[in-house]
């Protein structure tokens, strides 16, 4: 089977990153087209991507401004531009269009994700090309920016940097995580609709903002403050939890020092308390020697050093900059491994290394949510 050759406007945004880096974990079934958000304003850069791709994903819109009126016209520009490139071109890409909730609300925002959905399901049917219109709920999750992706964002930023949140209507919101949205869109890539068609997403989780607020709050009292990590078997309370972890300055929170109790018989330290399940293990490790080198999509992860010198390193999938912790067993200690983060651990001592790892999930060879990439 040839691989689908997929382009995604918007490319750098929260979605666009999420959505980029998973099909980089499946590299025989999609060829990911780069795209920089510049070709927009140079019409033979436009054209060439739209011409190399099988699926265009366009993401790329602006959701805030002090003008509606800017926002309503950057859309529909930016909207009417990828067609023309289309036309221009002959390509028929099947294009996978972003839209939300907001269509259906009387505001420049919404009326921009509805007559665009529109401008392209007129382009797809005197084409003969492939359209799906997707609109979205409220979608959360890590790496999303404050003050403009979600409140969820602003609330895991303002908690994690001293700064007091603030809710101005507590209503109920309809939440999605951005994983969940990315793999609705790989399927229907993957799953060619003909012609023209509306697909809605539902929303997973129906919150009040207020008990968000309250739930992420509990975070920071209970992460921050003790290291302890919330119960994690909900699938949303995972979610939310590891987007909270996405917040915070790793370099001043890690290593995250634990006491060591000391009398003659010898030393205890705790190393957690466990409000959640998963899977507890033991290494040792040789001098010199280096583990990991891998990621998870969900899986929360930590390594305590309880003997020996260590350095744990990890870099976030697509950026350049690694951020590196040196351990000793004489001060035992834990770093944890957000989602997204490709990590590992190299003895730097002259004797063997003891860690204790934990995982939020049992080890599942079908399922191990356990991709490699070097640091």
């Amino acid at each position: 089977m040839d691989k689908i050759r997929v382009g995604i406007t918007g490319q750098s945004g929260f979605i666009g990153t999420h959505l980029f880096n998973t099909l980089g974990l499946y590299p025989d079934r999609y060829e990911r087209v780069p795209f920089e958000d510049s070709w927009f304003e140079a019409e033979h850069k436009l054209r060439v991507f739209a011409g190399n791709c099988d699926v265009v994903v366009h993401l790329a819109a602006m959701n805030r401004h002090g003008d509606p009126r800017v926002i309503y016209d950057t859309n529909i520009t930016l909207i009417k531009r990828l067609i023309s490139a289309c036309e221009v071109t002959g390509s028929r890409p099947h294009i996978i269009f972003s839209s939300s909730t907001q269509e259906a609300h009387d505001n420049l925002y919404g009326r921009s994700k509805r007559e665009g959905r529109i401008l392209f399901e007129q382009w797809a049917e005197r084409s003969g090309a492939s359209f799906t219109g997707v609109v979205i709920p409220n979608v959360f999750g890590p790496f999303g920016h404050p003050y403009y992706n979600s409140v969820i964002a602003t609330f895991c930023y303002q908690l994690t940097h001293g700064e007091t949140p603030k809710i101005d209507i507590d209503g109920e919101i309809g939440l999605i995580y951005v994983g969940e949205v990315v793999n609705e869109i790989t399927e229907l890539m993957t799953n060619r609709q003909s012609q023209v068609c509306l697909h809605a997403l539902q929303a997973k989780k129906h919150i009040k903002v207020s008990d968000l607020l309250e739930r992420i709050t509990r975070y920071r009292s209970l992460y921050l403050g003790n290291g302890m990590i919330p119960c994690l078997d909900d699938p949303f309370e995972r979610d939310l939890f590891n987007t909270f972890v996405c917040y915070i300055d790793h370099r001043e929170f890690f290593p995250f020092r634990l006491t060591l109790n000391a009398d003659e018989r010898g030393s205890f330290t705790e190393i957690m308390r466990m409000n959640s399940g998963g899977q507890l293990s033991f290494s040792t490790t040789r001098p010199g020697v280096t583990r990991g080198n891998h990621f998870h999509t969900r899986k929360a992860e930590r390594f305590a050093i309880i003997k020996g010198r260590a350095r744990i390193s990890f870099r976030r999938i697509g950026t350049d900059e690694v951020i590196s912790f040196e351990l000793d067993g004489s001060r035992p200690a834990f770093v944890d491994m957000p989602v997204w983060y490709t990590h590992n651990i190299t003895n730097t001592g002259d004797d063997d290394l003891y860690t204790v790892f934990w995982i939020s999930e049992h080890f599942d060879q079908n399922d191990p949510d356990t991709y490699y990439e070097k640091v």
